[in-house]
Protein backbone atom coordinates (compact mmCIF):
# COMPACT_ATOMS: atom_id res chain seq x y z
CA UNK A 1 0.00 0.00 0.00
CA UNK A 2 2.49 2.39 0.87
CA UNK A 3 4.14 2.00 -2.80
CA UNK A 4 0.71 2.79 -4.20
CA UNK A 5 0.68 6.02 -2.18
CA UNK A 6 3.57 7.15 -4.31
CA UNK A 7 2.29 6.22 -7.82
CA UNK A 8 1.15 9.18 -10.00
CA UNK A 9 -2.01 9.74 -12.24
CA UNK A 10 -2.67 11.68 -15.30
CA UNK A 11 -6.16 11.94 -17.09
CA UNK A 12 -6.56 12.88 -20.64
CA UNK A 13 -10.27 13.92 -21.69
CA UNK A 14 -11.47 14.51 -24.73
CA UNK A 15 -14.78 15.70 -25.90
CA UNK A 16 -17.87 17.61 -23.94
CA UNK A 17 -18.79 19.00 -20.60
CA UNK A 18 -19.91 15.41 -19.44
CA UNK A 19 -16.89 14.19 -19.98
CA UNK A 20 -14.82 17.18 -18.28
CA UNK A 21 -16.86 16.54 -15.40
CA UNK A 22 -16.40 13.00 -15.33
CA UNK A 23 -12.65 13.41 -15.48
CA UNK A 24 -13.15 15.50 -12.10
CA UNK A 25 -14.61 12.08 -11.14
CA UNK A 26 -12.02 9.94 -12.01
CA UNK A 27 -9.40 12.18 -10.58
CA UNK A 28 -11.03 12.56 -7.38
CA UNK A 29 -11.49 8.47 -7.25
CA UNK A 30 -7.86 8.10 -7.82
CA UNK A 31 -7.08 10.84 -4.82
CA UNK A 32 -9.29 8.97 -2.52
CA UNK A 33 -7.07 5.87 -3.23
CA UNK A 34 -4.02 7.38 -2.06
CA UNK A 35 -2.58 8.10 -5.94
CA UNK A 36 -1.51 11.93 -6.33
CA UNK A 37 -1.36 14.16 -9.32
CA UNK A 38 1.82 13.80 -11.89
CA UNK A 39 3.80 16.74 -12.53
CA UNK A 40 3.04 18.73 -15.76
CA UNK A 41 6.85 18.08 -16.88
CA UNK A 42 6.82 14.09 -15.94
CA UNK A 43 8.18 12.38 -19.00
CA UNK A 44 5.25 9.78 -17.81
CA UNK A 45 2.58 8.89 -14.59
CA UNK A 46 2.26 5.78 -13.00
CA UNK A 47 -0.81 5.54 -14.01
CA UNK A 48 -2.74 7.22 -17.40
CA UNK A 49 -6.34 7.31 -18.12
CA UNK A 50 -8.02 8.35 -21.29
CA UNK A 51 -11.47 10.09 -21.20
CA UNK A 52 -12.75 9.05 -24.35
CA UNK A 53 -15.30 10.79 -26.88
CA UNK A 54 -16.89 8.78 -29.53
CA UNK A 55 -18.80 11.38 -31.34
CA UNK A 56 -16.72 12.23 -34.17
CA UNK A 57 -15.73 9.87 -37.05
CA UNK A 58 -11.83 10.12 -35.94
CA UNK A 59 -12.41 9.22 -32.29
CA UNK A 60 -10.59 5.89 -32.44
CA UNK A 61 -7.71 6.83 -34.82
CA UNK A 62 -7.10 10.01 -32.37
CA UNK A 63 -7.04 6.99 -29.29
CA UNK A 64 -4.97 4.37 -31.11
CA UNK A 65 -2.59 7.01 -32.06
CA UNK A 66 -1.78 8.18 -28.15
CA UNK A 67 -2.07 4.58 -27.14
CA UNK A 68 0.68 4.13 -29.34
CA UNK A 69 2.99 6.33 -27.97
CA UNK A 70 2.61 5.20 -24.72
CA UNK A 71 3.78 1.35 -25.78
CA UNK A 72 7.51 2.04 -25.21
CA UNK A 73 7.18 3.37 -22.10
CA UNK A 74 4.71 1.03 -20.85
CA UNK A 75 7.51 -1.25 -22.12
CA UNK A 76 10.41 0.32 -20.19
CA UNK A 77 8.42 0.77 -16.86
CA UNK A 78 6.17 -2.47 -16.27
CA UNK A 79 4.78 -0.52 -13.36
CA UNK A 80 3.22 1.53 -15.51
CA UNK A 81 -0.72 1.12 -15.95
CA UNK A 82 -2.85 2.67 -18.80
CA UNK A 83 -6.81 3.01 -18.29
CA UNK A 84 -9.39 3.75 -21.40
CA UNK A 85 -12.65 5.08 -20.26
CA UNK A 86 -15.64 7.16 -21.61
CA UNK A 87 -18.14 6.94 -24.45
CA UNK A 88 -15.31 4.99 -27.00
CA UNK A 89 -14.40 2.33 -24.15
CA UNK A 90 -18.36 1.61 -23.95
CA UNK A 91 -18.93 1.75 -27.52
CA UNK A 92 -15.25 -0.59 -28.35
CA UNK A 93 -15.16 -2.60 -25.31
CA UNK A 94 -13.07 -5.74 -26.18
CA UNK A 95 -11.59 -3.93 -28.87
CA UNK A 96 -9.12 -1.68 -27.27
CA UNK A 97 -7.54 -4.47 -25.69
CA UNK A 98 -7.19 -6.52 -28.75
CA UNK A 99 -5.66 -3.24 -30.88
CA UNK A 100 -3.44 -2.27 -27.89
CA UNK A 101 -2.65 -5.22 -25.13
CA UNK A 102 -1.16 -2.77 -23.26
CA UNK A 103 -3.45 -1.68 -22.14
CA UNK A 104 -4.22 -2.25 -18.35
CA UNK A 105 -8.06 -1.53 -17.79
CA UNK A 106 -11.28 -0.41 -20.20
CA UNK A 107 -14.24 1.01 -18.33
CA UNK A 108 -17.50 2.60 -19.46
CA UNK A 109 -19.36 5.63 -19.11
CA UNK A 110 -22.08 3.61 -16.25
CA UNK A 111 -19.00 2.55 -14.01
CA UNK A 112 -17.03 5.28 -13.55
CA UNK A 113 -16.48 4.51 -9.79
CA UNK A 114 -14.60 1.14 -10.70
CA UNK A 115 -11.73 2.64 -11.91
CA UNK A 116 -9.54 2.14 -8.93
CA UNK A 117 -10.57 -1.03 -8.09
CA UNK A 118 -9.83 -2.51 -11.42
CA UNK A 119 -6.80 -0.60 -11.63
CA UNK A 120 -6.03 -3.08 -8.68
CA UNK A 121 -7.27 -5.78 -10.04
CA UNK A 122 -5.03 -5.74 -13.19
CA UNK A 123 -2.07 -5.17 -11.35
CA UNK A 124 -2.60 -8.29 -8.68
CA UNK A 125 -3.65 -10.69 -11.77
CA UNK A 126 -1.14 -9.15 -14.21
CA UNK A 127 -3.90 -9.33 -16.81
CA UNK A 128 -6.28 -6.47 -18.65
CA UNK A 129 -9.78 -5.74 -16.64
CA UNK A 130 -12.49 -4.74 -19.50
CA UNK A 131 -15.68 -3.99 -17.06
CA UNK A 132 -18.52 -2.40 -19.17
CA UNK A 133 -21.49 -2.23 -17.05
CA UNK A 134 -25.00 -2.05 -19.25
CA UNK A 135 -26.92 0.67 -16.87
CA UNK A 136 -25.76 3.52 -14.32
CA UNK A 137 -24.13 1.94 -11.13
CA UNK A 138 -24.58 4.85 -9.21
CA UNK A 139 -25.31 8.37 -9.63
CA UNK A 140 -21.81 9.81 -10.45
CA UNK A 141 -21.87 12.68 -8.48
CA UNK A 142 -21.68 10.45 -5.57
CA UNK A 143 -18.89 9.97 -6.05
CA UNK A 144 -15.48 12.07 -4.87
CA UNK A 145 -14.61 15.01 -7.22
CA UNK A 146 -11.25 16.49 -7.74
CA UNK A 147 -12.90 19.90 -9.43
CA UNK A 148 -10.40 22.01 -10.98
CA UNK A 149 -11.79 25.51 -9.94
CA UNK A 150 -12.10 27.00 -6.46
CA UNK A 151 -14.89 29.28 -7.31
CA UNK A 152 -16.95 27.42 -10.14
CA UNK A 153 -18.15 24.31 -10.15
CA UNK A 154 -20.49 21.93 -12.58
CA UNK A 155 -23.54 20.26 -10.79
CA UNK A 156 -24.78 17.08 -12.73
CA UNK A 157 -28.68 17.26 -12.17
CA UNK A 158 -28.92 14.17 -15.09
CA UNK A 159 -27.30 11.47 -16.84
CA UNK A 160 -28.44 10.04 -20.33
CA UNK A 161 -30.85 11.51 -23.05
CA UNK A 162 -33.98 9.59 -24.01
CA UNK A 163 -33.82 11.73 -27.82
CA UNK A 164 -33.11 9.73 -30.85
CA UNK A 165 -31.09 12.71 -32.59
CA UNK A 166 -29.96 10.65 -36.20
CA UNK A 167 -26.53 12.38 -35.89
CA UNK A 168 -25.75 11.52 -31.94
CA UNK A 169 -24.26 8.09 -30.52
CA UNK A 170 -24.53 9.50 -26.66
CA UNK A 171 -28.09 7.64 -25.71
CA UNK A 172 -26.59 4.32 -27.01
CA UNK A 173 -23.52 5.38 -25.03
CA UNK A 174 -24.97 6.84 -21.79
CA UNK A 175 -28.30 5.51 -21.89
CA UNK A 176 -31.77 6.48 -20.76
CA UNK A 177 -32.50 10.08 -19.27
CA UNK A 178 -32.49 9.48 -14.95
CA UNK A 179 -32.62 12.46 -12.70
CA UNK A 180 -31.02 13.25 -9.48
CA UNK A 181 -33.43 14.22 -6.92
CA UNK A 182 -33.94 17.79 -6.30
CA UNK A 183 -32.99 17.91 -2.55
CA UNK A 184 -29.73 15.80 -3.43
CA UNK A 185 -29.07 18.26 -5.83
CA UNK A 186 -29.21 21.26 -3.64
CA UNK A 187 -27.42 19.95 -1.12
CA UNK A 188 -24.49 19.19 -3.42
CA UNK A 189 -24.95 22.77 -4.28
CA UNK A 190 -25.03 23.73 -0.70
CA UNK A 191 -21.98 22.35 0.09
CA UNK A 192 -20.05 23.74 -2.80
CA UNK A 193 -21.32 27.22 -1.87
CA UNK A 194 -20.05 26.25 1.87
CA UNK A 195 -16.63 25.57 -0.12
CA UNK A 196 -16.22 29.02 -1.49
CA UNK A 197 -18.13 28.36 -4.75
CA UNK A 198 -20.09 31.53 -5.78
CA UNK A 199 -21.03 30.25 -10.33
CA UNK A 200 -22.38 26.87 -10.80
CA UNK A 201 -23.23 25.07 -14.00
CA UNK A 202 -26.29 22.58 -13.72
CA UNK A 203 -25.44 19.63 -16.29
CA UNK A 204 -27.15 17.51 -18.28
CA UNK A 205 -27.38 15.62 -21.09
CA UNK A 206 -30.93 17.48 -22.51
CA UNK A 207 -30.63 19.56 -19.24
CA UNK A 208 -34.20 20.97 -19.23
CA UNK A 209 -36.10 17.63 -19.91
CA UNK A 210 -34.95 17.23 -15.84
CA UNK A 211 -37.98 15.69 -14.38
CA UNK A 212 -39.37 13.57 -16.97
CA UNK A 213 -37.64 10.41 -14.73
CA UNK A 214 -39.16 11.64 -11.60
CA UNK A 215 -42.50 13.10 -13.08
CA UNK A 216 -42.41 16.35 -12.68
CA UNK A 217 -42.67 18.44 -16.05
CA UNK A 218 -42.21 21.33 -13.95
CA UNK A 219 -38.63 20.57 -11.87
CA UNK A 220 -36.31 22.16 -13.81
CA UNK A 221 -37.95 25.50 -13.33
CA UNK A 222 -38.37 24.56 -9.84
CA UNK A 223 -34.91 23.82 -9.53
CA UNK A 224 -33.96 27.37 -10.94
CA UNK A 225 -35.99 29.08 -8.42
CA UNK A 226 -34.58 27.03 -6.19
CA UNK A 227 -31.05 28.05 -6.52
CA UNK A 228 -32.08 31.23 -6.28
CA UNK A 229 -32.72 30.64 -2.18
CA UNK A 230 -28.59 29.16 -1.63
CA UNK A 231 -27.23 32.27 0.21
CA UNK A 232 -23.96 33.21 -1.31
CA UNK A 233 -24.74 31.25 -5.06
CA UNK A 234 -24.24 34.21 -7.08
CA UNK A 235 -24.24 32.87 -10.46
CA UNK A 236 -26.59 29.41 -11.81
CA UNK A 237 -26.18 28.36 -15.51
CA UNK A 238 -27.39 25.60 -17.38
CA UNK A 239 -26.35 23.42 -19.98
CA UNK A 240 -27.20 22.30 -22.42
CA UNK A 241 -31.49 22.71 -23.19
CA UNK A 242 -33.04 21.30 -25.77
CA UNK A 243 -35.79 23.52 -27.76
CA UNK A 244 -38.60 20.62 -27.20
CA UNK A 245 -38.52 20.58 -23.79
CA UNK A 246 -38.14 24.59 -23.01
CA UNK A 247 -41.78 25.62 -21.78
CA UNK A 248 -42.31 29.21 -20.43
CA UNK A 249 -41.80 28.40 -16.52
CA UNK A 250 -38.47 28.07 -17.82
CA UNK A 251 -38.10 31.58 -18.60
CA UNK A 252 -40.13 32.84 -16.32
CA UNK A 253 -37.98 31.13 -13.70
CA UNK A 254 -34.71 32.65 -15.47
CA UNK A 255 -36.43 36.40 -15.55
CA UNK A 256 -37.14 36.13 -11.88
CA UNK A 257 -34.69 34.30 -9.92
CA UNK A 258 -31.58 37.16 -9.90
CA UNK A 259 -28.52 34.61 -9.63
CA UNK A 260 -29.61 33.10 -13.00
CA UNK A 261 -28.01 34.67 -15.59
CA UNK A 262 -29.15 36.28 -18.59
CA UNK A 263 -27.42 33.77 -21.02
CA UNK A 264 -28.87 30.81 -22.82
CA UNK A 265 -26.97 28.13 -24.87
CA UNK A 266 -29.68 26.44 -26.82
CA UNK A 267 -28.44 24.35 -29.98
CA UNK A 268 -30.66 25.04 -33.35
CA UNK A 269 -28.24 22.20 -35.29
CA UNK A 270 -30.00 23.42 -38.64
CA UNK A 271 -32.67 26.14 -39.54
CA UNK A 272 -34.29 24.18 -42.20
CA UNK A 273 -37.48 22.12 -41.24
CA UNK A 274 -37.05 19.51 -43.49
CA UNK A 275 -33.36 18.99 -41.86
CA UNK A 276 -34.75 18.93 -38.78
CA UNK A 277 -37.00 16.34 -39.16
CA UNK A 278 -34.10 14.02 -41.02
CA UNK A 279 -32.03 14.72 -37.32
CA UNK A 280 -35.48 13.73 -35.36
CA UNK A 281 -35.27 17.31 -33.56
CA UNK A 282 -38.32 17.48 -32.38
CA UNK A 283 -39.20 21.22 -33.13
CA UNK A 284 -39.06 23.47 -36.29
CA UNK A 285 -37.68 27.02 -36.87
CA UNK A 286 -40.84 28.37 -35.57
CA UNK A 287 -40.78 27.44 -32.77
CA UNK A 288 -37.21 27.90 -31.93
CA UNK A 289 -37.05 31.53 -32.75
CA UNK A 290 -40.35 31.70 -30.95
CA UNK A 291 -38.74 30.85 -28.01
CA UNK A 292 -35.71 32.78 -28.50
CA UNK A 293 -38.37 35.63 -28.99
CA UNK A 294 -39.82 34.95 -25.16
CA UNK A 295 -36.63 35.05 -24.13
CA UNK A 296 -35.85 38.21 -24.96
CA UNK A 297 -39.31 39.85 -23.97
CA UNK A 298 -38.35 38.83 -20.79
CA UNK A 299 -34.51 39.38 -20.85
CA UNK A 300 -33.97 41.91 -23.20
CA UNK A 301 -30.08 42.17 -22.32
CA UNK A 302 -29.61 37.87 -22.63
CA UNK A 303 -26.83 36.43 -24.89
CA UNK A 304 -28.04 33.57 -26.49
CA UNK A 305 -25.56 31.00 -28.18
CA UNK A 306 -26.02 28.23 -29.90
CA UNK A 307 -24.72 25.36 -32.25
CA UNK A 308 -25.00 24.51 -35.69
CA UNK A 309 -24.08 21.51 -38.25
CA UNK A 310 -23.07 22.35 -41.48
CA UNK A 311 -23.74 19.69 -44.48
CA UNK A 312 -25.98 17.17 -42.71
CA UNK A 313 -27.30 14.40 -45.50
CA UNK A 314 -29.59 15.79 -48.04
CA UNK A 315 -28.91 19.50 -46.95
CA UNK A 316 -29.62 21.39 -50.17
CA UNK A 317 -28.29 25.07 -50.42
CA UNK A 318 -32.07 26.01 -50.18
CA UNK A 319 -32.19 24.31 -46.76
CA UNK A 320 -28.66 26.14 -45.86
CA UNK A 321 -29.89 29.19 -46.49
CA UNK A 322 -32.64 28.43 -43.89
CA UNK A 323 -30.01 28.09 -41.96
CA UNK A 324 -28.67 31.55 -42.62
CA UNK A 325 -32.09 32.80 -42.13
CA UNK A 326 -32.15 31.87 -38.93
CA UNK A 327 -29.03 33.09 -38.07
CA UNK A 328 -29.93 36.61 -38.86
CA UNK A 329 -33.07 36.55 -37.33
CA UNK A 330 -31.73 35.03 -33.77
CA UNK A 331 -28.56 36.87 -33.82
CA UNK A 332 -26.38 34.74 -31.98
CA UNK A 333 -23.96 36.42 -29.47
CA UNK A 334 -21.61 33.00 -30.44
CA UNK A 335 -22.34 30.23 -32.38
CA UNK A 336 -20.43 27.16 -32.33
CA UNK A 337 -20.05 25.74 -35.70
CA UNK A 338 -19.19 21.92 -37.27
CA UNK A 339 -18.93 20.44 -40.30
CA UNK A 340 -21.04 17.40 -39.71
CA UNK A 341 -19.20 14.17 -39.74
CA UNK A 342 -19.93 10.42 -39.47
CA UNK A 343 -20.91 9.05 -35.98
CA UNK A 344 -20.09 5.20 -36.69
CA UNK A 345 -23.20 3.82 -35.10
CA UNK A 346 -25.76 6.36 -35.71
CA UNK A 347 -28.68 6.56 -38.49
CA UNK A 348 -27.13 9.42 -40.34
CA UNK A 349 -23.99 8.10 -41.12
CA UNK A 350 -25.66 5.54 -43.62
CA UNK A 351 -28.48 7.85 -44.93
CA UNK A 352 -28.52 8.87 -48.55
CA UNK A 353 -27.24 12.55 -49.60
CA UNK A 354 -24.07 12.46 -47.93
CA UNK A 355 -22.66 15.88 -48.96
CA UNK A 356 -19.06 16.36 -50.73
CA UNK A 357 -16.28 18.20 -48.24
CA UNK A 358 -16.06 21.06 -50.96
CA UNK A 359 -19.78 22.15 -50.41
CA UNK A 360 -19.52 21.33 -46.59
CA UNK A 361 -16.69 23.75 -46.76
CA UNK A 362 -17.88 26.74 -48.98
CA UNK A 363 -21.18 26.73 -47.09
CA UNK A 364 -19.30 26.46 -43.40
CA UNK A 365 -17.18 29.23 -44.26
CA UNK A 366 -20.36 32.04 -45.70
CA UNK A 367 -22.25 30.65 -41.62
CA UNK A 368 -19.17 32.08 -39.90
CA UNK A 369 -18.69 34.78 -41.72
CA UNK A 370 -22.19 35.46 -41.01
CA UNK A 371 -21.78 34.51 -37.38
CA UNK A 372 -18.63 36.63 -37.16
CA UNK A 373 -20.53 39.69 -38.59
CA UNK A 374 -23.20 39.44 -35.85
CA UNK A 375 -21.32 38.40 -32.98
CA UNK A 376 -19.08 41.96 -33.68
CA UNK A 377 -22.06 43.78 -34.35
CA UNK A 378 -23.78 42.67 -31.41
CA UNK A 379 -20.67 42.81 -29.23
CA UNK A 380 -20.25 46.65 -29.86
CA UNK A 381 -23.73 47.01 -28.41
CA UNK A 382 -21.97 46.17 -25.34
CA UNK A 383 -19.36 49.20 -25.63
CA UNK A 384 -20.53 51.95 -22.58
CA UNK A 385 -22.16 49.57 -20.47
CA UNK A 386 -21.26 49.05 -16.96
CA UNK A 387 -20.78 45.28 -16.02
CA UNK A 388 -19.38 43.05 -13.50
CA UNK A 389 -16.96 40.45 -14.00
CA UNK A 390 -16.01 37.30 -12.14
CA UNK A 391 -12.38 37.29 -12.26
CA UNK A 392 -11.12 34.03 -14.19
CA UNK A 393 -7.90 32.02 -13.87
CA UNK A 394 -5.91 32.31 -16.79
CA UNK A 395 -8.57 32.62 -19.65
CA UNK A 396 -6.84 35.45 -21.05
CA UNK A 397 -3.77 33.98 -23.08
CA UNK A 398 -2.60 37.80 -23.66
CA UNK A 399 -3.03 39.35 -20.35
CA UNK A 400 0.64 38.92 -18.57
CA UNK A 401 1.75 40.59 -22.23
CA UNK A 402 -0.65 43.08 -21.94
CA UNK A 403 -1.28 43.22 -17.66
CA UNK A 404 -4.73 42.72 -18.02
CA UNK A 405 -6.82 40.21 -16.18
CA UNK A 406 -9.84 38.13 -18.04
CA UNK A 407 -13.14 37.12 -16.67
CA UNK A 408 -17.07 36.91 -17.35
CA UNK A 409 -19.70 39.03 -17.27
CA UNK A 410 -22.78 38.37 -16.17
CA UNK A 411 -24.34 37.19 -19.98
CA UNK A 412 -21.15 35.03 -20.28
CA UNK A 413 -19.44 37.33 -22.56
CA UNK A 414 -15.67 37.20 -22.41
CA UNK A 415 -14.20 40.59 -20.72
CA UNK A 416 -10.82 41.62 -21.10
CA UNK A 417 -9.94 44.75 -18.18
CA UNK A 418 -7.05 46.56 -16.83
CA UNK A 419 -5.33 45.31 -13.96
CA UNK A 420 -6.97 47.56 -10.93
CA UNK A 421 -4.34 48.64 -8.48
CA UNK A 422 -5.72 46.30 -5.67
CA UNK A 423 -4.98 42.90 -5.29
CA UNK A 424 -8.03 40.87 -7.13
CA UNK A 425 -8.02 36.62 -7.01
CA UNK A 426 -9.94 34.79 -9.21
CA UNK A 427 -13.41 34.21 -8.15
CA UNK A 428 -13.23 38.06 -6.81
CA UNK A 429 -15.83 40.29 -8.52
CA UNK A 430 -14.28 43.55 -10.67
CA UNK A 431 -17.42 46.39 -12.00
CA UNK A 432 -15.70 48.01 -15.29
CA UNK A 433 -17.18 49.87 -18.10
CA UNK A 434 -16.58 47.93 -21.89
CA UNK A 435 -14.92 50.34 -23.93
CA UNK A 436 -14.18 48.39 -27.00
CA UNK A 437 -15.79 45.61 -28.59
CA UNK A 438 -14.14 42.59 -30.49
CA UNK A 439 -16.01 39.49 -32.54
CA UNK A 440 -15.40 37.09 -29.45
CA UNK A 441 -14.41 39.05 -26.69
CA UNK A 442 -14.98 42.29 -24.99
CA UNK A 443 -12.45 45.49 -23.56
CA UNK A 444 -12.62 47.29 -20.63
CA UNK A 445 -9.61 49.65 -20.71
CA UNK A 446 -10.38 52.37 -18.43
CA UNK A 447 -9.97 52.10 -14.28
CA UNK A 448 -12.40 49.56 -12.42
CA UNK A 449 -15.07 51.23 -11.06
CA UNK A 450 -15.03 48.94 -8.16
CA UNK A 451 -13.29 45.62 -6.73
CA UNK A 452 -15.53 43.09 -4.59
CA UNK A 453 -13.33 40.31 -2.70
CA UNK A 454 -15.56 37.33 -2.49
CA UNK A 455 -15.70 34.33 -0.46
CA UNK A 456 -14.37 32.57 -3.80
CA UNK A 457 -11.46 34.68 -3.86
CA UNK A 458 -10.65 33.63 -0.08
CA UNK A 459 -11.35 29.99 -1.34
CA UNK A 460 -8.50 30.24 -4.83
CA UNK A 461 -6.46 31.95 -1.94
CA UNK A 462 -6.52 28.87 0.45
CA UNK A 463 -6.09 26.54 -2.43
CA UNK A 464 -3.39 28.33 -3.80
CA UNK A 465 -1.64 28.80 -0.75
CA UNK A 466 -1.40 25.08 -0.49
CA UNK A 467 1.25 22.73 -2.15
CA UNK A 468 -0.02 22.98 -6.00
CA UNK A 469 -0.92 20.22 -7.74
CA UNK A 470 -0.42 19.67 -11.24
CA UNK A 471 -3.09 19.90 -13.46
CA UNK A 472 -5.65 17.32 -14.81
CA UNK A 473 -5.28 17.40 -18.66
CA UNK A 474 -8.99 18.03 -19.40
CA UNK A 475 -11.14 19.14 -22.37
CA UNK A 476 -13.01 22.80 -23.08
CA UNK A 477 -14.99 24.26 -22.08
CA UNK A 478 -13.18 25.48 -18.48
CA UNK A 479 -15.12 25.01 -15.43
CA UNK A 480 -17.03 28.28 -14.80
CA UNK A 481 -15.75 30.05 -17.99
CA UNK A 482 -16.20 28.25 -20.91
CA UNK A 483 -14.27 28.41 -24.35
CA UNK A 484 -15.69 27.37 -27.26
CA UNK A 485 -15.38 23.86 -28.21
CA UNK A 486 -12.73 22.79 -30.52
CA UNK A 487 -14.90 20.88 -33.48
CA UNK A 488 -12.70 17.98 -33.42
CA UNK A 489 -14.31 17.47 -30.00
CA UNK A 490 -17.86 18.21 -30.03
CA UNK A 491 -21.11 18.31 -32.17
CA UNK A 492 -22.80 15.50 -30.90
CA UNK A 493 -22.58 15.53 -26.81
CA UNK A 494 -23.89 17.00 -23.96
CA UNK A 495 -25.51 19.78 -26.12
CA UNK A 496 -28.78 19.15 -26.53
Amino acid sequence: MSEQLQRTYTVKTYGCQMNVHDSERMAGLLEAAGYVRAPKDAEAADVVVFNTCAVRENADNKLYGNLGQLAPKKAANPGMQIAVGGCLAQKDRDTIVKRAPWVDVVFGTHNVGKLPVLLERARVQAEAQVEIAESLEAFPSTLPTRRESAYAAWVSISVGCNNTCTFCIVPALRGKEKDRRPGDILAEVEALVAEGVSEITLLGQNVNAYGSDIGDRQAFSKLLRACGNVEGLERVRFTSPHPRDFTDDVIEAMAETPNVMPQLHMPLQSGSDPVLKAMRRSYRQERFLGIIEKVRAAMPDAAISTDIIVGFPGETEEDFQQTLHTVREARFAQAFTFQYSKRPGTPAATMDGQIPKAVVQERYDRLVALQEEISWEENKKQVGRVVEVMVAEGEGRKDDATRRLSGRAPDNRLVHFAKPEEPVRPGDMVTVAITYAAPHHLLAEGPARSVRRTRSGDAWELRSAAPKPQGVMLGLPKIGVPDPLPAAEAGGCAVG
